[in-house]
């Protein structure tokens, strides 16, 4: 991400702010020496290492946010630590927020680099690209609320501070900013042709960890909003109902509860015990049309979808336990664990743009 970041060029007056903040407690003398090479070349980068992990991300977003060289900035692009955006990101993006000043953040998509690593990246792949499709982009297009992905993403620094800046209440400090610039009135857009490539978690532990967060996260934040959702005076109750319902309560939790309760207990019920009835509709024509709608958003894996419906109902054991674990604010509510990620194909990727 370093290396990508520092080459990113906009014609701004002000020369880009490249500034990393360290949050883990190892690898700090390669982000020291990796920084001060840019910095010999005229690149204005700075480093902080943090000597401990309160806050996780959102302590790590809030430090970095502290230095006095961000009064100078109007806004922050983001970036996890596997993210490489191409040089004319900033110019494919900024001008989004300089055209209009009601827009506080500009959400782009993920490339995946190591898709094609194994089954389960494929699976991935599917999932995700159905979500920037299914979510952002149909949130973007007409004008609902849809959430930050924590990452790849530009963020007007104005609106950042109105909503109150980053907090680490729950594991998905991203979408409790966007939740929060949204009741403030703020509009956000997603721009689907603008990729930044990035590296998929191809260990099923690292996985698993990864969608704990995801899954536990958006649950307990619906349970901590909803009275701030419903107190609101600045958006109106139908963004409210749109909020709490149809984002939070349907899509984050009923989704993975549904999905597990139905196809893991009750269809199996069916089968071993045949006086059990379910509606066809509901067992054939309503997944059947959810699948072939996930399938169009990668046409390339059309031929994977059965291994992809099996991957998802095991999946979704996992998530409704987070997902519980969230509502409950159980034992696991704020665990962090940082998404392990090989690297191997950034690497070939980095190669392979080198030697052109």
């Amino acid at each position: 991400m370093l290396a990508c970041a520092v080459v990113i060029s906009w014609s701004g007056l002000m020369s880009n702010i490249v500034s990393i903040v360290w949050a883990s407690l190892s690898g700090d003398e390669l982000v020291n020496a990796e920084c001060d090479k840019w910095a010999r070349k005229g690149i204005n980068i700075m480093s902080e290492i943090r000597d401990n992990r309160i806050g996780y991300k959102a302590g790590a977003l809030k430090a970095g946010m502290m230095h006095n060289y961000v009064k100078q900035c109007e806004f922050v692009a983001i970036f996890d630590a596997d993210f490489q955006p191409d040089p004319d990101f900033l110019a494919r993006t900024i001008p989004f927020l300089i055209h209009n000043r009601e827009i506080s953040l500009v959400q782009c998509r993920w490339k995946f680099v190591n898709a094609n690593e194994c089954l389960m990246t494929r699976m991935q792949e599917m999932s995700l690209n159905y979500h920037f499709l299914a979510e952002q982009e149909s949130g973007s297009s007409i004008h609902a609320f849809f959430g930050f992905n924590g990452t790849a993403g530009v963020w007007r620094i104005a609106a950042l501070n109105e909503a109150g800046g980053w907090k680490d209440r729950t594991t998905v400090e991203d979408m409790d900013l966007a939740v929060r610039a949204c009741l403030h009135g703020w509009k956000f857009v997603y721009v689907h042709n603008v990729e930044v490539k990035n590296e998929l978690p191809s260990t099923f532990k690292a996985y698993r960890f990864q969608q704990h967060r995801w899954s536990c996260g958006p649950a307990n934040l619906w349970r901590k909003m909803t009275i701030e959702i419903l107190q609101n005076k600045k958006v109106s109750a139908w963004k409210k109902l749109y909020l709490i319902y149809n984002f939070f309560f349907i899509r984050k939790i009923v989704v993975h509860i549904f999905t597990f309760v139905f196809y893991c207990l009750i269809l199996p019920a069916t089968v071993m015990f045949p006086e059990l009835q379910v509606p066809k509709w509901a067992t054939v024509y309503v997944p059947s049309t959810i699948t072939l709608l996930n399938a169009l958003a990668t046409p390339r894996s059309l031929h994977l979808l059965v291994f992809w419906i099996l991957f998802e109902n095991v999946m979704s054991m996992h998530r409704t336990k987070a997902t519980f674990i969230g509502l409950l604010e159980a034992g696991r509510v704020n665990e962090w664990v940082v998404t392990e990620k090989l690297g191997i194909d950034c690497r070939k990727y980095f190669c392979a743009r080198a030697l052109h």
